[in-house]
């Protein structure tokens, strides 16, 4: 399993999604890991002022232009996100100890609200992750918050280390590329040998060539510099949506800032208690539900005979641990490759199809195409060759956050609890611990404080389906925030996140907060 933390699999295609299988309307398929980072030494709760850089955010003014094409770095599709759309740097400084000195510069885009006279403010997102580019990312996504558009302004940005925010670089394409196809579940010494040396390529490369971002790319600093990018807004308070690792980064904003906190909605909830031993664990677990459920639904569908069983699919990938497949791209799908193409599907019951083409070209046919590209889209790899920046990102704001390193003996020494999570994703859950070995920062903390007395109401949703941020992190992250913050809803359902389900209960108890002000009853449920 990928080393890659949860980010949002909202209806739509990825910015660079390059073929017509997973065509508009589908999931964005991403990231499979640890979800146990949290805070410990932010700034006391409510001092914004001093945490901000104080009043000198206010005094930005933002200079908004027409969008370009979003980057390779970020996720193109080489288009421009349309006339509708605006694009801004923010400066913030780098290193929050010391405000007056060097500063980078943050890629914001929005579009502005319909309505002028009824306008509520700015509403900020952010997708996931971590590393995942809000410039690219909110206008593929924004019909599916077209009625939330009348009377907000839409924003998003890609934080510190992300995309063009001074986005964190470590291997070429082409090293990517090869170290895909290193084994990243050993089965003897020899293998175990290889896959550490891969990592601390990885490692080495990142420290090369962004040694001065990594220890600035915390999820503290992003909050910090989401305040600043409230002040600059001109907004009072900050309007949020945060989905998966958004989730986390807005639990922090709100421990840090909670009386700045305006009408937020935190949906496919982090569980803040975790550290990255359960983090994983549960994942795993969680992806187990989901593939489960998968089996259940496509066994009772009209293509039953096409149905792959639990069996076959441990079958197939311990073949492709031996032999990987061929695929008309000229590359091969390893047993990782397919593991993390298999979970890609499984973040939305929309592609659940294509989890049965995949598996059934890979077990009949011995094609690996289907499950290659859906493990492209989850590691942001393109049809030309090009990676965003999604996977040194997503690794470097892990390890700025979490403390904790593991050696292959910790991972041997867990593998039983793994294997028995999932027998299809427990392998690769565990090893994916290894992300931070060797790390040159050290993380900031074990397990995110979120505490957030004086707040404004957080809704914190969960959806009892969900894959990669399973159902108990949202009450977690509710008992966290405080029981008179956090307002818990619920929905019965399948895929990462709610409100992107379409179901519309769902969609009316969020857009009633976000529009009206109308907080939901504790404990509703949608299904």
């Amino acid at each position: 399993m990928s080393s890659l933390r949860p980010r949002a699999t909202p209806r739509a295609t990825t910015p660079r999604a390059t073929t017509a299988l997973l065509g508009a309307g589908l999931a964005l398929v991403t990231a499979l890991a640890a979800t146990g980072c949290g805070s410990g030494d932010s700034p006391a709760a409510g001092d914004a002022k001093s945490a901000a850089g104080g009043d000198r955010a206010a005094d930005v003014r933002l200079r908004w232009t027409a969008c370009s094409a979003p980057t390779a770095a970020q996720g193109s599709d080489g288009k421009a996100p349309g006339k509708a759309w605006e694009c801004a740097k923010l400066p913030v400084p780098l290193d929050y100890a010391k405000p007056d000195g060097e500063k980078i510069e943050l890629a914001l885009i929005r579009t502005k609200a319909r309505d002028k006279d009824k306008r509520l403010g700015s509403l900020v997102f952010n997708f996931g992750g971590p590393g995942g580019s809000g410039v690219a990312t909110l206008p593929a996504l924004a019909t599916g918050y077209d009625k939330l558009r009348e009377r907000y302004d839409l924003v998003s940005f890609d934080p510190r280390g992300v995309g063009e925010s001074a986005g964190v670089r470590c291997l070429s394409d082409k090293e990517n590329d090869a170290a895909s196809q290193v084994d990243g579940t050993p089965d003897d010494a020899a293998e175990e040998r290889t896959a550490l040396a891969t990592n601390k390529a990885f490692v080495d490369a990142c420290a090369k060539n962004s040694a001065k971002l990594l220890p600035h790319v915390d999820t503290l600093s992003a909050a910090r510099d989401m305040d600043r990018l409230r002040a600059a807004l001109g907004d009072d308070k900050l309007n949020y949506f945060g989905i998966s690792y958004g989730t986390e980064l807005g639990g922090v904003y709100a421990h840090t800032f909670p009386g700045n906190v305006g009408r937020a909605v935190l949906d496919a909830v982090v569980d803040p208690t975790q550290d990255p031993v359960q983090g994983n664990l549960g994942q795993a677990k969680g992806f187990q539900l989901a593939l489960d459920n998968y089996l259940k639904d496509c066994a009772s569908s009209a293509q039953a005979a096409r149905c792959p069983t639990q069996e076959r699919i441990v079958s197939l990938l311990k073949k492709l641990d031996a032999q990987p497949l061929p695929t008309r791209q000229g590359r091969k799908l390893t047993q990782d490759e397919a593991v993390n193409g298999i979970a890609s599907a499984l973040y939305s019951k929309d592609t659940w199809k294509f989890l049965t083409q995949g598996l059934q070209e890979a077990m009949n046919k011995g094609s690996g195409d289907t499950l290659l590209l859906l493990y492209d889209l989850l590691t942001g790899r393109g049809s030309d060759g090009r990676y965003s920046n999604l996977g040194p990102a997503n690794r470097a704001i892990s390890c700025a956050d979490a403390r904790q390193r593991y050696t292959a003996d910790d991972v041997k020494g867990r593998l039983a609890d793994f294997r028995a999570a999932s027998p299809v994703f427990g392998e690769s859950a565990a090893w994916s611990l290894l992300g931070c070995t060797g790390w040159p920062v050290e993380g900031k903390w074990k397990t995110i404080d979120v505490s957030a007395k004086g707040s404004a109401p957080i809704v914190v949703i969960g959806n009892t389906g969900d894959p990669a941020t399973p159902y108990a992190g949202a009450h977690r992250m509710a008992e966290g925030l405080g029981k008179d913050v956090a307002v818990e809803v619920t929905y019965k359902g399948e895929g990462h996140g709610a409100y992107n389900s379409g179901n519309s209960c769902m969609v009316r108890a969020v857009d009633a907060y976000l529009l009206d002000g109308k907080v939901p009853a504790q404990g509703t449920t949608c299904s």
